[in-house]
């Protein structure tokens, strides 16, 4: 247990001291290199982009007037190129915790908002995984009463507590689109699953998590997780490349996708190979599942698909489903998948039912149209795609 406790100690003081020496000087080994639109570089000083690490791309997912929260956000070259990218009505955060970082990020915001016209970035001291503690304002409390014995420390953890409950770092559901670029990795094992939660708590509904990481083929033997060295180097502190979807899945994300994954690995270790992948994913499927008589097709190409909830869709099929899902398979990353069929008398939500939303059943056409309806038509023009008659 003791070496279990200095191994999670030594690779957290690994982290901190290799990436609070890589502010002040270049290291080349942190990460693997990546490619901005140049015209969003021209306007960030040299200094940080000679101090900029990471393995990905999250920014096309980011959209114009949206809120970015920027996850590990370092010298702050990705919080400069969104906030470009956000725009005049757009917001950009960074949090991180590692001072000289922090540091080198702060001391050019105002030659960065000179240059594109708009002061919309901010950067916060706090843990990835602890959204809510500002360690900026936990630091000033300290000032004034320093933790000098037992009864002192059980006083600042209420003191913690008091301040993410009133004075919250990132509050819930304010964000529209996280982002991280090969950070999520450097997080220790034990607190993986609150990173995750929190991600998912600072998003709004229909908000997305845009991560760039480095992942693993295999498990990371034990005597690599040991290594202060690789872990800081963003090797043994990775994720296995299955791991890491299920980690967004089981936060309650949901339409996860692998935008982008590295053919050939960055590094190979004992075997291992270790290489970027992009994930985006999406919050928005909790909720009550009301019934309305819709009903989704899916298009195609496989013979069927399963969502993230485990309703199947066989191909062609006409399938049953609640209002809510209804609405989210017509979104991205949906989009183009499914035809939509609308009942021909709308139900208002507030007279719908529940729906069982724990299983998967076709939808009769009849339940869609009205037992009652018995219309018939003549043609509507002509089909087939052509200005003949139909055949």
């Amino acid at each position: 247990m003791q070496e279990a406790t200095s191994q999670k100690s030594s690779s957290e003081s690994a982290v901190y001291h290799r990436y609070a020496s890589a502010a002040r000087q270049r290291e080349d080994a942190l990460c693997c290199p990546v490619e901005y639109a140049a015209d969003f570089l021209s306007v960030i000083p040299a200094e940080i982009l000679e101090r900029d690490y990471g393995c990905g791309d999250p920014t096309p997912f980011v959209k114009s007037g949206e809120t970015v929260l920027d996850l590990g956000s370092g010298g702050g070259k990705l919080c400069y190129i969104l906030a470009q990218v956000v725009g005049k009505k757009g917001r950009v955060i960074g949090v991180d915790c590692n001072r000289e970082m922090l540091g080198l990020a702060r001391r050019h915001q105002q030659t960065v908002a000179d240059r594109i016209g708009v002061s919309n970035v901010d950067f916060r001291y706090g843990l990835i995984q602890d959204l809510k503690l500002d360690l900026d304002l936990l630091g000033r409390e300290l000032e004034q009463h320093p933790v000098r014995d037992p009864a002192g420390w059980l006083t600042l953890r209420q003191l913690e507590e008091r301040l993410r409950h009133d004075q919250p770092m990132i509050p819930d559901d304010t964000v529209d689109c996280v982002v991280s670029n090969c950070v999520l990795n450097l997080v220790r094992q034990q607190d993986r699953r609150q990173l995750f939660a929190e991600i998912f708590r600072v998003l709004r509904r229909g908000g997305r998590a845009a991560i760039s990481d480095i992942v693993s083929d295999e498990n990371v033997p034990a005597h690599l997780e040991r290594d202060p060295e690789l872990w800081s180097g963003c090797i043994s502190g990775a994720f296995r490349e299955d791991k890491f979807l299920e980690a967004f899945a089981e936060a309650g994300f949901h339409g996860i996708q692998v935008v982008k994954r590295q053919r050939d690995p960055w590094r190979t270790v004992g075997g291992i190979e270790f290489r970027s992948v992009t994930v985006v994913a999406s919050k928005g499927k909790q909720g009550p599942c009301l019934e309305c008589n819709q009903a989704v097709v899916y298009r195609g190409p496989f013979k069927k698909v399963e969502d993230d909830d485990g309703h199947v869709y066989p191909r062609g099929s006409r399938m049953a489903v609640c209002d809510k899902t209804f609405h989210l398979l017509q979104r991205e990353p949906y989009t183009g998948l499914f035809d939509a069929i609308e009942p021909r008398e709308a139900i208002p939500l507030d007279e719908a039912l529940s729906f069982d939303c724990r299983r998967s059943k076709q939808r009769d056409p009849r339940e869609t149209k009205g037992t009652d309806y018995h219309v018939t038509t003549e043609s509507a023009g002509p089909c087939c795609g052509t200005d003949g008659p139909c055949c």
